[in-house]
């Protein structure tokens, strides 16, 4: 991921499924589990930009998914799985703290309210090998016909 000249490639398989499929059925979508492929492709440059480390990764993802899986997996519109671009990409400020975006595209499987494609920007704070902290304003759009779902995230992971 660091060293080398090529990027850092992941293949892999997620499984999703709906434990309550009352809402996205009534919606329109059409299933309620689903298999995902996606090919992710991840690279940090080191003193790349202003003497600090970049990092990006890219991911294409063959999905149905609605909102993510939120709401089912297809639709009546469109019951085929899409290839969906999926990026995150940032600054390391520091050692210890990074500013970065990330982005998720959507398809469009359900007729009743359009899905926007996910967008935030966030800053990481990492003061220690077990603990992070990470603050984001992210931008969903409208997600089941609620306009405008914006906000911020607060986020704290410890590991031992």
């Amino acid at each position: 991921l660091i060293y080398g000249s090529l990027p850092q490639f992941t293949v892999g398989l997620q499984h999703k499924r709906h434990l309550d499929f009352a809402v996205p059925a009534l919606v329109g979508s059409r299933h309620d589990s689903d298999n995902e492929v996606y090919f992710s492709a991840a690279k940090v440059w080191l003193a790349l930009w202003l003497d600090r480390n970049v990092f990006l990764n890219v991911n294409a993802r063959y999905s149905r998914a609605n909102q993510g899986g939120l709401l089912g997996f297809g639709g009546e519109l469109d019951d085929s799985r899409d290839l969906l671009l999926e990026s995150s990409g940032g600054l390391f400020l520091t050692r210890k703290m990074a500013l970065g975006v990330e982005y998720r595209q959507h398809p469009q499987n359900l007729g009743f309210s359009k899905q926007h494609d996910w967008r935030d920007v966030f800053v990481a704070w990492f003061p220690g090998k077990q603990l992070s902290v990470v603050a984001a304003y992210a931008d969903l759009g409208t997600v089941a016909t609620l306009p405008d779902q914006h906000g911020w995230y607060l986020s704290f992971a410890f590991s031992y």
